[in-house]
């Protein structure tokens, strides 16, 4: 075996050690319910934050340009408030996000 594959496997060995960590010691430490509304309030809006935090990057630069990016992000934005289908909601920003790039 090379060294770039030895490698390699430890790199994802610890991977997976750290990920199987991070999992499983919450459910370790915390055994009882958690009954503090300032702590259940938080744990309830953080997938929430962490995914619009690794979301909106690439929404804004997986297009050609930063004016198609933001123009289907405004259009999947409205028809999301306006409680619309996921699949709505994509098709649609996809389709605004050609028309503007063919346009502009």
């Amino acid at each position: 075996m090379s060294l770039e594959n030895s490698r390699l496997i430890l790199y994802i060995a610890v991977m997976a050690l750290v990920t199987y960590c991070v999992r499983s010691l919450p459910l370790t430490l915390f055994r009882k319910e958690i009954h503090n509304v300032y702590i259940r309030s938080f744990l309830d809006y953080i997938p929430y934050a962490v995914l619009g935090t690794m979301t909106l990057p690439d929404i804004l630069y997986s297009t050609g340009s930063m004016a198609s990016a933001i123009a289907g992000l405004i259009a999947a934005v409205a028809l999301a408030y306006r409680e619309r289908s996921l699949l709505t909601v994509a098709a649609v920003a996809c389709v605004v996000v050609l028309i503007v790039e063919r346009f502009l």
